[in-house]
């Protein structure tokens, strides 16, 4: 299955192929920063399946992973992994942004006070046990 996305001023433009190997609901730290939201809700996909055209930037937000923006309008789109093994693509930008529903919740040690999690999801204290 093909699915297609964008940012907000539509120079970016991107397209999945596949299935996503997980669809989380991150609420570590970095993800709040780099996001400037409580939680990143993304789906993860092998680097191969992503496909982008359009002008991106990128800042290393750790030593393993980048935060992907689109440099005209800034929208934060993708998290990749620096080993180019797997990118979590922002759930709000896929054309349809009910595609993917989360399973789980993780990094709740770091979640917002006043963040309330009521949706019957799996949730983690940190990441998910190997």
């Amino acid at each position: 299955m093909t699915r297609q996305g964008g940012c907000l001023c539509g120079a970016v433009r991107f397209e999945t192929e596949g299935e996503p190997l997980n669809v989380r609901i991150c609420h570590c730290r970095n993800c709040q920063k780099a996001m400037g939201s409580p939680f990143f809700a993304r789906a993860l996909f092998d680097q191969r399946a992503l496909k982008v055209a359009g002008e991106t930037a990128q800042y290393p937000s750790s030593e393993a992973l980048e935060r992907v923006f689109c440099k005209k309008c800034g929208t934060r789109m993708f998290s990749r992994r620096t080993n180019s093994t797997v990118v979590g693509v922002a759930l709000a930008v896929f054309d349809d942004r009910n595609a993917f529903q989360p399973t789980e919740h993780i990094w709740l040690s770091e979640k917002m006070d006043w963040v309330r999690i009521d949706d019957g999801l799996k949730q983690y204290k940190e990441s998910v046990p190997q």
